[in-house]
């Protein structure tokens, strides 16, 4: 499965988590979905569903980051060197 058919597959389980049918193609406004009986979704909404996993996503890496960077500075603050944090 091409990326962009991932992306439109995972969006569509998200909104509809009975679909059991499959995207195909490797551009946008090629795609072929086979909907297998289940009502189908408007592109808009899986679009907007798509935006929606991937600025969750990107939130989720930015907030391990800053927790990350949060402990680090603790651990400083109790008189750990670098080298010994690293090595935790």
């Amino acid at each position: 499965m091409d990326r962009i058919s991932l992306k439109y597959y995972e969006a569509i389980k998200e909104i509809n988590n009975n679909f059991n049918g499959s995207v195909s193609g490797n551009e946008e406004d090629k795609l072929v979905i086979d909907w297998n009986g289940i009502e189908e979704i408007s592109v808009s909404d899986i679009q907007a569903k798509i935006t929606e996993m991937e600025t969750a996503k990107a939130d989720e890496e930015t907030q391990k980051a800053n927790d990350k960077i949060s402990a680090q500075n603790k651990l400083k603050a109790l008189g750990l060197t670098d080298a010994e944090i690293e090595a935790l």
